[in-house]
């Protein structure tokens, strides 16, 4: 019977030391890391259909398929601005994902009962709107868990949840392979919906667990906050203007256009490469493969290794740093010895810095700022501004190969580009814990309280 007790007093102790865990805390995070999941499930059934389509017309194509996103983006974003004002939180997250089940199940119907209809125009407009659904849906989740965790919960187990997504963006090829020949692409869409489906249930179910700020405060001075219950209220263009009023949300901006920016060189580097390694499509798509591959694996491991050890020892602003150094470190590497070796090593590391240790990072940095901004311009930031970079990106990187310039040219602007990211990287870090030191007291699963938040949404402003 002692023994008994021992061991269900052990049980906080041992999720403490190996995942940083509250025993209370278990369930939300296992909820959470279930939907990204699912989400990340989704994606990755569609990516192979997308880039597919994508590239029928050839690389330079895909730079104008990257303006008409951007421009999609920027219409989009007073339409969800619009539905974060009117709605009520779960239900502009719920229209939100039928919204992209429904477009879903409309592609279905068109390559099933229209196969003779769907060309090359086609596919570009379903890889502009691909590209559109992939960010509001990972937007929206992440949103939604800033606004329910607090930024001392976010650093501890953000890294955490983001396994769940990790293992769906491994789970999500895999089931491709196994239902292609069987179903047909045509029904791979419906699959996907079904996920879609599945991570909107388990966004009801998080709000449910984990408790609102209004729920949990009594004092007339949260009476007021807005739970799941009500609606955040503002204009359609508050996203916009806040990241435009505040340095802290300008300075996430800029940090985002410039990771973008820098990943979309390694993007097209990656296509010129393998497009020079050999011209059979079958070869090109096994060696894409076998850099996402270990480009997963690489990113895994980080998360149950190093992620969260990095955030909690060094801070926010350390974490955001390592992966501009490392890009500029690795296209040096490249511009050195232009192995195909060496390309896999730079996209494998920069994308397990990326979704392991830096997007982690930098969705704490919404903890700390007022619910209507992690919603509307969090949307903004992540989406329009996430799309312009790859813009920016694409076209700058043209151009350098229009002049001439090979991989020692692009060195010559990531370097600098990269310098100029890690610092910001590190005044963001800086700027977040300030703001953290404003916040006071906060409960267990809700973030911060009214009037704090109200006051941090007016100093970073």
């Amino acid at each position: 019977m002692s023994r008994t007790k021992t061991s269900v007093a052990q049980r906080p102790r041992l999720l403490k030391t190996l995942f940083n865990l509250r025993l209370e805390e278990v369930g939300p995070v296992l909820i959470a890391a279930l939907f990204f999941f699912c989400i990340l499930t989704a994606l990755m059934l569609l990516r192979p259909v997308r880039d597919a389509l994508g590239m029928e017309r050839g690389i330079e194509s895909v730079r104008w398929l990257f303006i008409g996103t951007a421009l999609v983006t920027l219409t989009v974003n007073p339409l969800f601005g619009w539905l974060v004002s009117r709605l009520k939180r779960l239900q502009f997250i719920g229209a939100t994902y039928t919204f992209f089940v429904l477009s879903l199940v409309a592609f279905w119907a068109l390559l099933v009962f229209a196969p003779a209809a769907v060309g090359q125009r086609s596919g570009q407009v379903f890889f502009v709107w691909f590209s559109v659904f992939n960010l509001f849906v990972t937007m929206v989740f992440w949103a939604l868990l800033a606004d329910r965790f607090t930024s001392e919960q976010g650093k501890r187990f953000f890294a955490l949840i983001s396994v769940g997504g990790t293992l769906g963006a491994i789970f999500g090829p895999w089931l491709t392979s196994q239902l292609a020949l069987p179903l047909g692409t045509p029904s791979l869409l419906l699959v996907a919906g079904g996920f879609l489906l599945l991570a909107l249930s388990l966004a009801w179910l998080l709000v449910r667990v984990v408790p609102d700020q209004a729920s949990s405060m009594e004092t007339s001075a949260v009476a007021g906050f807005a739970s799941e219950y009500e609606r955040i209220g503002g204009g359609a263009w508050a996203g916009l203007r806040a990241v435009f009023r505040s340095r802290y949300l300008t300075g996430i901006a800029g940090y985002i256009l410039l990771m973008t920016v820098l990943a979309t060189f390694i993007y097209f580097t990656r296509l010129q490469m393998v497009a020079a390694v050999s011209d059979n499509m079958d070869a090109r798509a096994e060696i894409l493969g076998q850099i996402d591959m270990w480009t997963q694996v690489a990113v895994l491991v980080l998360q149950l290794t190093l992620t969260g050890k990095i955030i909690q020892r060094y801070g926010l602003g350390v974490a955001l740093a390592i992966l501009p150094i490392a890009t500029a470190l690795g296209f040096i590497g490249l511009a050195i010895y232009g192995s195909f070796v060496m390309l896999i090593l730079l996209e494998a590391t920069t994308r397990a810095l990326q979704r392991g240790v830096t997007r982690p990072a930098r969705e704490a940095l919404f903890t700390v700022v007022g619910r209507e901004d992690k919603y509307k311009a969090k949307a903004f930031v992540d989406t329009f501004i996430y799309r312009a970079g790859d813009v920016v990106g694409a076209q700058t990187e043209g151009a350098l190969g229009r002049l001439g310039l090979a991989i020692g040219g692009l060195v010559s602007v990531v370097v600098p580009l990269a310098l100029v990211w890690a610092v910001l990287g590190l005044w963001l870090g800086r700027a977040q814990a300030g703001q953290v030191a404003l916040t006071g007291p906060k409960d267990e699963f809700g973030g911060l309280k009214q009037l704090v938040e109200k006051s941090v949404s007016s100093s970073v402003q």
